[in-house]
């Protein structure tokens, strides 16, 4: 038996090919895991959802891997795919901190990066996730597989 969850995070990015300029950005994934064994094992889960960076992308299909380890690692980890309206491929990159003296912040807060297909940042991104606007979705969307 395994999970599954939704989960929305927006904020910023700052392309590094416009210095300055603050656009909005989020990506809305699902998060499966067929076995909650493995994913305890592992902390890994396949993520599938889509990228928003307007007006650079709208909806770009994307998928990944997010790591969960709050308690051995103390980390949320976010390595997402996508493909950018220039059809190039591109990776999003971020890490959720987790500090239990601020859980709520280091659980919602995720600062993260994208890379191009050679490994070089192209952004800079600033997200969170809104516990009021998005909390009771997000706990509705855990069921088990």
């Amino acid at each position: 038996m395994g999970f599954e969850f939704s989960e929305t995070m927006a904020g910023t990015v700052v392309w590094d090919d416009a210095p300055g300029v603050v656009q909005p950005f989020r990506f809305e994934v699902t998060a499966h895991a067929d076995s909650t064994r493995e994913h305890l094992m592992t902390g890994r889960a396949v993520l599938h959802g889509k990228v928003y960076a307007p007006p650079r992308l709208d909806g770009a299909p994307a998928d990944g891997i997010i790591t969960i380890r709050p308690l051995v690692q103390r980390i949320i980890r976010y390595e997402l795919a996508f493909t950018g309206a220039d059809g190039k491929h591109y990776e999003l990159l971020g890490q959720k901190d987790i500090r239990w003296l601020a859980p709520l912040a280091s659980f919602t807060y995720l600062p993260a990066e994208i890379v191009d297909e050679d490994q070089h940042r192209v952004a800079v991104c600033e997200t969170a996730f809104d516990l009021r606007h998005d909390g009771w979705s997000f706990l509705r969307s855990f069921r088990p597989i």
